[in-house]
C-alpha cells in the first residue's frame, strides 16, 4: 500500500526519497481529487441547465471603490497568521507532523514569528489591493450571479456538512472505539461513512440553494453524476492508503514474514487464523467470517486478496526488515472491496453521464443516482468488514439499511409522473 507520498514514489521510482513527502498522504489527496472531479462535473451541468433555462441568475447589490473596515482587517490578517503558524510549524517539525497531519492542524501547535510574518504580509496585500481600487466617492452596482459560480461555496458547504456527517455517523457505527478516545476517533484521518457525509452535505446543501433561490431539484440532478465520480476516486484512497475499509478475509492466501502472500489451502485456515489470533478478527470466540476464493490463472490474485501491507492504520502483524512507520500487513488477506467499488462506481458515473440528458422531469436522473448507488453498496456490504444491529432475524449493517431507504427512495424519484420544476 502507500499511505503517503514518500512510499509511492519510493516504490515507483525505487530509490529513498525525502522525508517530507510523507506530508502528503494518499487518502486526503484521492479525497481532494474527488472533490475537484465533482466539482468540475456540477459545473459543466449548472452551466448546460442555466442554457436551458432551467436555472436562472440571482441579483446582487455590491459597492465598488468602499473603504475596507477594521473588521476586514482583523479578519485578513487572522487568516494570514492562522496559515502561517501552521505552515511554519510543518516546516520545522516535518518528521513529527508527518505522522499524523491532521492532529497536528487541529492542534495549537505552530511557530508563532512566521504566523505574525504571514499576519504582516497579508495586511499588506489587503491594503495595497484597497488603494488599488479605492473610488474617491464609492458607487453601488448590481450584479447577476448564476448557479455555477457559486460552486466554491456549494463545493465548502459540502466538504464541512459531508466531513461532519461522516463522522458522526462513522462514530454511531464503531460506538464501542468511539466512546473510548472520542477526540482521537474524531481528528483521525480515517473513519469515515460516506452515507452520514451524503445525507448531512444533502441538508446543508438544500438550506443553501433555498437562502440563494436556487432550484434544489435541479441542483440535484446536476450533482448526480459527480457524486458517483466522486464516491469512486474517493474508494481509490481508502484502497491505497489501506485504511481498514476492507472485505471479510479470503482464506485462499496468507501473509509471509516478507508481506508477500501465497496460497493456502482450504483444509489449513482454521489453524493459520488461531496462529494469528492476536491480529484477527474473531466474534465471540470464533472465527470471523471467511470465504476461500482463488483467483483464476487468468486474472492478478491481488484482485481477489490483498494483505493491505504497509497499511495507514497499523493493522496486522510486523513485516520483517521493514523500516519506517507503516510496517504492517493482515495475515491473512481480504477482499479488496474498496478496489471493487472504484471500479463499479467509474462506470456508473460513465452510465448517468450518458443518460444526464434523457429525462426531462427533476429528479428523475438524481432518483436514478440514488438506486445505483443503494444497489451497489448493498451487495458490496455482503463480504465487507462492517458493524451489524442485532433486530433478531437479521442482522443489517448501518450501510445495508441506508442503502435501502436510498434505493427506495430513488424509486420513488425514478418512477414518479410529477414534475418538481416548483421545487425550491
Amino acid at each position: 500500500m502507500y499511505p503517503d507520498f514518500q512510499y509511492l514514489f519510493q516504490s515507483l521510482l525505487g530509490t529513498d526519497l525525502p522525508a517530507w513527502l510523507s506530508l502528503f498522504k494518499t487518502f486526503g489527496f484521492l479525497v481532494a481529487l474527488s472533490f475537484i472531479a465533482a466539482a468540475y462535473t456540477l459545473v459543466s451541468e449548472l452551466k448546460r441547465k442555466e442554457q436551458a433555462g432551467l436555472l436562472t441568475y440571482t441579483e446582487k447589490i455590491i459597492w465598488k471603490g468602499k473603504k475596507a473596515t477594521t473588521q476586514d482587517y482583523i479578519i485578513q490578517a487572522l487568516i494570514g497568521f492562522l496559515l502561517a503558524y501552521k505552515i511554519g510549524g510543518i516546516i520545522q517539525n516535518t518528521s513529527v507532523v508527518a505522522l499524523n497531519p491532521l492532529a497536528f492542524i487541529l492542534s495549537l501547535e505552530g511557530t508563532l514569528g512566521i504566523g505574525i510574518l504571514g499576519a504582516l504580509v497579508t495586511l499588506g496585500m489587503k491594503y495595497y489591493e484597497e488603494k488599488k481600487n479605492h473610488l474617491e466617492k464609492p458607487i453601488q452596482v448590481k450584479i447577476k450571479i448564476y448557479p455555477h459560480q457559486r460552486i466554491n461555496d456549494i463545493v465548502m458547504v459540502a466538504a464541512i456538512g459531508g466531513i461532519l456527517g461522516a463522522k458522526v455517523f462513522n462514530a454511531f457505527e464503531t460506538w464501542d472505539q468511539f466512546i473510548q478516545n472520542p477526540i482521537e476517533q474524531l481528528i483521525a484521518s480515517s473513519g469515515l461513512t460516506f452515507y452520514g457525509g451524503l445525507i448531512i452535505a444533502t441538508l446543508a446543501l438544500y438550506r443553501y440553494a433555498k437562502k440563494h433561490q436556487i432550484n434544489f431539484a435541479h441542483l440535484c440532478d446536476a450533482a448526480a453524476p459527480g457524486l458517483m465520480l466522486a464516491y469512486g476516486i474517493g474508494r481509490l484512497g481508502c484502497h491505497f492508503a489501506g485504511d481498514g475499509d476492507w472485505g471479510i478475509y479470503n482464506s485462499a492466501y496468507i501473509s509471509k514474514p516478507d508481506g508477500s502472500l501465497q496460497y493456502l489451502s482450504t483444509d489449513t485456515f482454521d489453524q493459520v487464523a488461531h496462529q494469528a489470533a492476536p491480529y484477527m478478527t474473531y466474534i465471540n470466540n470464533t472465527v470471523a467470517p471467511h470465504m476461500h476464493v482463488a483467483a483464476p490463472s487468468w486474472l492478478p490474485n491481488w484482485l481477489f486478496g490483498m494483505n493491505y501491507a504497509h497499511n495507514v492504520n497499523h493493522e496486522g502483524m510486523p513485516l520483517i526488515d521493514c523500516v519506517g512507520n507503516y510496517c504492517t500487513a493482515l495475515p491473512v488477506s481480504v477482499f479488496p472491496t474498496p478496489l471493487y467499488e472504484a471500479i463499479v462506481c467509474v462506470l456508473l458515473f460513465a452510465l448517468i453521464w450518458k443518460m444526464r440528458t434523457h429525462f426531462q422531469q427533476p429528479l428523475k436522473l438524481f432518483g436514478l443516482y440514488l438506486m445505483l448507488n443503494g444497489a451497489e453498496r448493498f451487495f458490496v456490504e455482503l463480504i465487507r468488514v462492517n458493524s451489524q444491529y442485532n433486530w433478531g432475524f437479521i442482522h443489517p449493517t448501518q450501510a445495508e439499511i441506508i442503502s435501502v431507504c436510498l434505493l427506495s427512495i430513488g424509486a420513488y424519484f425514478f418512477l414518479r409522473k410529477e414534475k418538481y420544476s416548483q421545487m425550491p
